[in-house]
């Protein structure tokens, strides 16, 4: 696998963001990245955030699996800020791993619940700020949505629908000016992956942690996507790997 470096980013300076999934990994490596290109983030976190973050930093304890979280980061938003112009639906979960016979539909849900209820769920509860904003929305997929793996039912089919939610979401809130991006996602140096590893379960399981990508890859892109230069693209379905991304590597 070809490592990939990170793009250099675009000034989004006064921008105000807020990061889902941010305690660790791709998320509070995101969180870093666009506070270092100017905007004020709120990172909201499911576990502990597993590094030191800025003060300047809001940190918010954010399950989005559950409606009261996600309105309390509402809230602070609308109290402390009045305005949200960057979401990064980050927040995800690859478990279960295992094949699909011995999966459980409770667990299968779950995957649905975080991966895409949870996305719906901070989405549909931010959308009064980014129609104010004419924000963009950019949600953490994966190259599983659109490639079936074994032992993956619940994330390939979980990231294929976010795919697709995010094509709705576009459809249908696009012509407000909310811009909307899925990015694909190739593996990366998380906690997530040493799951994947430990599993041993398909060939994903079997690169080694030294040939993966490093957080600060995709948290560039990311950043990047929440630019204004970002506006002319025209897909909704990017992926890190896109020839676009990867001469601006060079």
């Amino acid at each position: 696998m070809t490592q990939l470096r990170p793009v250099p980013t675009e000034p989004i300076e006064a921008a105000i963001a807020l990061v889902t999934g941010a305690g660790r990994g791709i998320g509070l490596a995101t969180a870093l990245s666009l506070r270092a290109a100017g905007a004020k983030v709120i990172a909201g976190y499911y576990q502990q955030p597993s590094a030191s973050l800025p003060t300047e930093i809001d940190q918010i304890r954010m399950d989005v699996t559950q409606q009261n979280a996600v309105d309390s980061a509402a809230k602070l938003i609308g109290t402390k800020y009045g305005a949200l112009d960057i979401l990064v639906n980050n927040a995800g979960i690859v478990e279960p791993i295992g094949r699909f016979g011995d999966l459980s539909s409770e667990d299968m849900a779950n995957a649905f619940d975080v991966n895409v209820v949870g996305t719906h769920r901070v989405v549909k509860a931010m959308l009064p700020f980014l129609k104010r904003s004419r924000g963009v929305i950019v949600n953490a997929g994966s190259g599983a949505a659109f490639t079936p793996l074994e032992g993956w039912a619940a994330y390939c089919s979980s990231k294929a629908a976010l795919a697709m939610l995010s094509r709705v979401i576009d459809l249908e809130i696009g012509s407000l000016g909310i811009k909307t991006f899925f990015l694909g996602i190739p593996p990366t140096d998380t906690a997530m992956q040493a799951k994947i590893r430990s599993s041993g379960i398909n060939k994903i399981s079997e690169i080694p942690q030294s040939a993966l990508n490093a957080v600060e890859v995709p948290a560039s892109i990311i950043t990047w996507l929440c630019s204004p230069k970002a506006r002319e693209i025209e897909a909704i379905l990017v992926d890190v790997r896109d020839e676009i991304f990867v001469k601006m590597m060079k």
